[in-house]
């Protein structure tokens, strides 16, 4: 949703709140995926945790590609598209984690879940700045 004022495009402030809101989860489900992996590679493995962290995978993809169309919507009323770009990789790349998060591919699951995190926390920062909700 956006606004014309004046000749300028402006982002829907429901918009903007939703974009921020699922920003702010999408870290969050990731700090929780890697709480739960910490309790699957500790000493024996927590009872229970290799389910609760395939479920956080389920629920990443899902805010992560909600983020991905709040940042859209935000890019449609004005913004700068690396935002929305970085949001869609993020949510691209939440399926090559899954995909890769088994045993012999953990080399590959580990440094990806820090891009996923790198790339998920510039969204959530770039959500909360001035003037996100876009002007032309």
């Amino acid at each position: 949703m956006t606004h014309t004022v004046t000749g300028r495009t402006r982002t829907a402030p429901a918009v903007l709140t939703a974009l921020r809101v699922l920003a702010v989860l999408t870290v969050v489900v990731l700090a929780w995926q890697f709480l739960t992996a910490g309790s699957l590679v500790g000493p024996g493995g927590a009872e229970g945790a290799e389910a609760l962290h395939a479920t956080g995978a389920i629920v990443l993809h899902v805010v992560s590609g909600l983020t991905m169309i709040a940042a859209a919507l935000v890019r449609r009323g004005g913004a700068a598209s690396r935002p929305m770009i970085v949001a869609a990789l993020v949510f691209v790349l939440s399926f090559v984690q899954a995909y890769f998060g088994e045993g012999a591919t953990l080399w590959i699951h580990v440094p990806g879940a820090m891009v996923l995190t790198v790339g998920a926390v510039l969204v959530a920062a770039w959500a909360f700045t001035p003037g996100v909700g876009g002007r032309r």
